[in-house]
């Protein structure tokens, strides 16, 4: 199936927004982005607060059947999710640069491991964002990534 960009109303973008994502996510987008919020707000990592709420804002504008799996288990896809994110958030005036960024990359670490693997075209294209990023950003990101992975939950089949 091909990727598209969901109307509100659509079915892929309420699906996956209230009910389920795919195999890695217990939650819909809503209550998965509640729980990352949580864990930044427990780690009192407030820094990173904002793009806790925003990171997944595009998500289910970008749900999408990949392939059988997902049309088996009616799950979702969401290629290139904080692209999108950013894209809905980049001329907000009331959020930093710096915030702004976090959000378009957040996915960036596992982007670049998983395709390193399973298309190294999109390696090339992932790996060098990576290595411009300051350190602090890095460190940000790899902090991130660990919010954002308690915030999953466990998804059972």
């Amino acid at each position: 199936m091909n990727k598209t960009e969901n109307s509100f109303f659509s079915k892929p973008y309420l699906d996956s927004l209230f009910f389920v994502q795919n195999k890695y996510h217990q939650h819909g987008v809503l209550v998965h982005t509640f729980r990352v919020i949580y864990y930044v707000l427990k780690a009192g990592d407030f820094k990173l607060l904002m793009v806790a709420i925003l990171h997944d804002i595009g998500k289910p504008s970008t749900a999408y059947k990949k392939d059988e799996e997902d049309i088996e288990f009616d799950e979702y896809s969401f290629t290139d999710h904080e692209e999108r994110s950013y894209q809905i958030i980049k001329d907000w005036f009331f959020i930093s640069e710096y915030s702004k960024l976090l959000v378009r990359y957040h996915y960036l670490i596992r982007d670049i491991k998983k395709s390193k693997i399973e298309d190294i075209a999109r390696y090339k294209l992932k790996k060098p964002i990576w290595d411009s990023l300051s350190c602090e950003m890095q460190e940000d990101l790899k902090r991130f990534l660990l919010y954002d992975d308690l915030g999953k939950g466990r998804r059972r089949r």
